[in-house]
């Protein structure tokens, strides 16, 4: 059953590919699009967080319409050993915010719900038998595992509450480390939506992918009630769990993820590697991404599989640095100490951690990263540059 034609087909209607459309729809305006997404609501249920100075001008504009909420008071980290407030304001994309500003701005049609069962250059077939073509094929439906790659684990359960009274917290926690340690490296992330409404999340560099969200909401309670907050309500509820990519074969994991495509179809998102390797995040590449995308003079099928193919591989590349502080860090570190990784960097510049977010640092910044009395046991960590220490496998299935 043909379903029609399009320019260029975005499978997976998230973060990665919601930003390639909306840059579409914004400087290419004579394009069709089609956003393939299997969920009724795009951007399913998450919550994308960043750091104002992740982005250039033109990714700002393109976020703006999307932002929640901002904090322009900056935010705090908590560690055993000190505290701090730092000035960088911070921003907070919803699901909810995503899908609506898509739906506003994209061209009536565009927006088709159904399950993706095979992709070829071309052509998008779906599991209710509908077909259709497309100059061009653009896969974020991001990967849930990464075969050939290896590393660890970010993962949380996260949960919009509402307090019984204000809670009084005035800019967001990004990192309170000072809890007990658990699972590897545990914090939680606290954001003031409202003056009675916070989102609190349990986190973890874990060596391995496994999930109890009954436990981490126990200690999202217990956290809240440390500070004084008694939780009424709880409004919405996300859980995640992220790759920390430490090293790997990439040609070999780039071949798996374009296995029946023969490398017709562009990748994107976490499926094309587009995220920093050590913390997981991904909004500043998937900005980037988008207005490379909307930028290309040639948008056939072949031209933005090459286009996107090339920027996955400069990205691995320009990633070897934060490849090696995952390494170190899940690797070197023993995992009920791997808090003090993150308590000696947070003791640097500001505009070095800033740089550090948005993947961008610079040659003075890795040295300074790495200069001085290491937090990890400096054997440990000469075996990890020489590579000698295994690290967890990535993979089981894409």
């Amino acid at each position: 059953m043909e379903a029609g034609h399009t320019d260029i087909a975005i499978l997976g209607g998230g973060l990665a590919g919601g930003l390639i459309a909306l840059a579409l729809a914004e400087r290419r305006p004579g394009l069709r699009l089609a956003v393939i997404e299997r969920e009724a609501r795009l951007g399913g249920n998450h919550l994308w967080s960043f750091f104002a100075s992740d982005l250039a001008d033109g990714g700002a504009a393109l976020v703006e319409p999307l932002i929640a909420a901002r904090w322009d008071a900056g935010y705090d980290v908590r560690f055993p050993a000190f505290s701090r407030t730092l000035a960088t304001p911070y921003c907070s994309i919803t699901s909810a915010k995503l899908d609506a500003v898509l739906r506003e701005r994209l061209p009536g049609g565009a927006i088709v719900q159904g399950e993706v069962a095979a992709v070829e250059p071309g052509r998008v077939t779906l599991a209710d038998g509908r077909t259709l073509r497309a100059g061009a094929v653009i896969d974020a439906r991001g990967a849930a595992r990464l075969p050939h790659l290896v590393g660890g684990w970010q993962k949380f359960v996260g949960q919009m509450v509402r307090t019984a009274a204000p809670h009084g917290l005035v800019r967001p926690v990004v990192m309170d480390a000072s809890v007990a340690q658990a699972d590897g490296y545990r914090f939680v992330y606290a954001l003031p939506f409202s003056a009675d409404t916070v989102f609190i999340e349990d986190t973890y560099y874990s060596d391995g992918p496994q999930l109890d969200p009954g436990a981490l909401r126990g200690r999202i309670g217990e956290w809240a009630a440390a500070q004084g907050w008694q939780v009424a309500e709880v409004l919405s509820e996300e859980t995640g769990v992220l790759p920390v990519v430490a090293g790997g074969d990439f040609a070999a994991w780039r071949a798996t993820m374009e296995a029946g495509s023969h490398g017709g179809v562009a990748l994107a998102g976490v499926r094309a590697g587009l995220f920093q390797p050590l913390t997981s995040y991904s909004l500043p590449d998937a900005v980037r991404f988008a207005l490379m995308v909307a930028g290309l003079p040639d948008l056939s099928g072949t031209g933005l599989a090459a286009a996107s193919r090339a920027w996955a591989e400069r990205h691995w590349r320009a990633g070897a640095f934060y490849r090696i502080l995952a390494a170190m860090l899940l690797g070197a570190a023993p995992p009920g100490a791997r808090w003090r990784v993150m308590q000696r960097f947070y003791r640097l510049s500001p505009g070095l951690i800033e740089r550090f977010y948005a993947g961008g640092s610079t040659m003075m910044d890795k040295a300074r990263i790495l200069a001085g009395k290491p937090p990890v046991p400096l054997g440990a960590a000469l075996k990890v540059i020489a590579g000698r220490v295994p690290l967890g496998s990535l993979g089981g299935g894409a």
